[in-house]
């Protein structure tokens, strides 16, 4: 599979390890050969000089390096403090967080026990010739967006299941993930088969004696046989919930042969009516992230991407809870943020994230939600303040408890960084006036708690439980290491952080 970029186009570019200075927040866009990289602009390098000065300034005092002080808590609150310094107060952290060697560690132990439950997870199969994620990774390193890939060279096993189950439940607070996954029109790129996240799920929840994994049921409508695969994984898998691409390939789009619209009476009608009956009620679709780079080389199809689709099937199927991945962000990749930006200060909204958000108002529905995954991974370190506003148009339209978590993780490393992102976020005052957006309040605020697992523990029906015995725990871990599956990365001595507080639903 090749990338979005030309030989010609990467002949141009500088590798980012050459190029990059490794903060805990990115301070210049990388691209991971998807799209062209927009240069590092003028508030994004007085940033990165607060950083590297506060980390001069204040490691030396702790006797530690640079590089050493930006990788510990302490550095991440620096980052923070830089980027509100540059960009006005978007995230709360104190001075005391990086100046007071233990408060930093402090505030991440008092929350590490936070129900988070991620609905936007991936791996790839053993077989897989997908490399790019692998470039998306090394890019993130160096890019400095996740400290834990800094001076880390990635390689495929990193994309693997056994990392994916580490990265996931042993380097960060997340306590309920579900797999999820994408089809090609070539049965080797999808990123795994139906029955690879079913043994996947079965393995993890098996060993742990609890249901910590949840999975995707992907579906390909007018592809042959697509419906024969639904009725196997209604009847054999028992999945939890589905997962569509509009596109159709999203992954070799240049094979793309069987778009779709959420709409469409005779191709999806039956389907909802089938999904139904068998009382699974969740439709994830993948919409947005089509940039213009993406539409000028795919303009075929731009008419599948956005979210004109999902009010009318809303409407017409008001049992079925419809999940727009990426809340159908469009601007991903160099430069798109800054597009989002411009049309945010010009006109109050973003393609198509407003368009979605306005879905419930237009159509009088209230079954459609919001995942964050791309939307908030890449916003919140290249443009905070759209990150904001793009909360602030969500939870407005939406509502707080129809937008959930998702980070679509492990294409960035652990998830940890986008947790600490979140808790810390918060919308302007003078922007939520302007546009009449809420506050998103505390880290462990009501909304925060909502966004972050309590919406999807109610959709997806999970019980939360105050702990696990411990031996279970031992035995997950000692399980998924024999399975081979979990192999060295299980061996750091870790614990499984648990799920705690009462029972969300029953």
């Amino acid at each position: 599979m090749s990338g979005f970029l030309t030989e010609d186009d990467l002949a141009r570019l500088r590798p980012a390890n050459e190029a990059m200075f490794p903060s805990p927040i990115p301070t210049q866009v990388v691209s991971s050969d998807e799209f062209w990289p927009a240069p590092q602009n003028e508030r994004q390098k007085r940033v990165e000089a607060r950083i590297k000065a506060m980390a001069d300034e204040i490691g030396a005092k702790q006797g530690l390096s640079r590089r050493r002080f930006l990788q510990t808590a302490a550095g991440v609150a620096a980052a923070f403090l830089a980027m509100n310094e540059e960009y006005g107060e978007l995230y709360g952290v104190s001075k005391a967080e990086a100046q007071t060697p233990g408060a930093a560690d402090a505030r991440a132990a008092g929350l590490a026990g936070q129900f988070i439950m991620d609905v936007h997870t991936h791996f790839l199969r053993p077989d897989t010739r997908l490399m790019t994620f692998v470039n998306a990774r090394r890019a993130v390193g160096r890019a400095g967006w996740n400290p834990q890939l800094v001076g880390v060279e990635q390689t495929i096993e990193h994309l693997m299941e056994a990392n994916w189950f580490k990265e996931m439940f042993l380097d960060s607070d997340t306590k309920v993930a579900l797999i999820s996954g994408a089809p090609s029109e070539d049965p080797r790129d999808w990123f795994l088969t139906n029955d690879m996240k079913f043994d996947a799920r079965k393995r993890v929840n098996d060993a742990a004696g609890t249901r910590r994994v949840l999975t995707h049921g992907v579906f390909t409508p007018g592809q042959p046989g697509w419906m024969e695969e639904v009725e196997r994984c209604i009847t054999e898998l028992d999945v939890d919930s589905w997962k569509g691409y509009t596109v159709g390939d999203n992954t070799n789009k240049h094979l793309a042969q069987h778009p779709w619209r959420m709409d469409d009476e005779r191709l999806l009608y039956p389907f909802y009516e089938r999904i139904l009956r068998a009382g699974k009620n969740i439709v994830c679709v993948h919409k947005g992230l089509y940039p213009q780079q993406v539409t000028d080389r795919f303009p075929h199809l731009l008419p599948y991407a956005g979210v004109d689709d999902v009010g009318k099937a809303a409407k017409d199927f008001p049992n079925i809870n419809f999940v727009i991945y990426h809340s159908a962000y469009r601007w991903t990749g160099g430069g798109g943020a800054g597009v989002g930006v411009e049309q945010f200060a010009r006109t109050g909204r973003v393609d198509w994230t407003t368009d979605l958000a306005e879905i419930p108002a237009k159509y009088g529905v209230t079954n459609v939600y919001g995942d964050l995954g791309q939307i908030f991974a890449q916003t919140t370190v290249i443009e905070p303040g759209l990150c904001a506003a793009l909360m602030g148009t969500l939870i407005r339209g939406l509502g707080a408890d129809h937008v959930v978590w998702g980070t679509d993780a492990v294409w960035t490393g652990s998830p940890q960084w986008q947790i600490e992102a979140l808790r810390r976020l918060e919308i302007p005052e003078e922007m939520r006036r302007q546009h009449g957006f809420a506050p998103l309040g505390e880290a462990d605020g009501p909304v925060k708690r909502m966004i972050f697992g309590e919406t999807s523990a109610r959709m997806y029906n999970y019980q939360r439980r105050a702990d696990l015995d411990g031996d279970n725990v031992s035995k997950a871990k000692a399980q998924y290491a024999a399975s081979g599956q979990g192999r060295s990365n299980l061996a750091y001595g870790y614990v499984m952080r648990e799920p705690e507080g009462e029972t969300i639903v029953s």
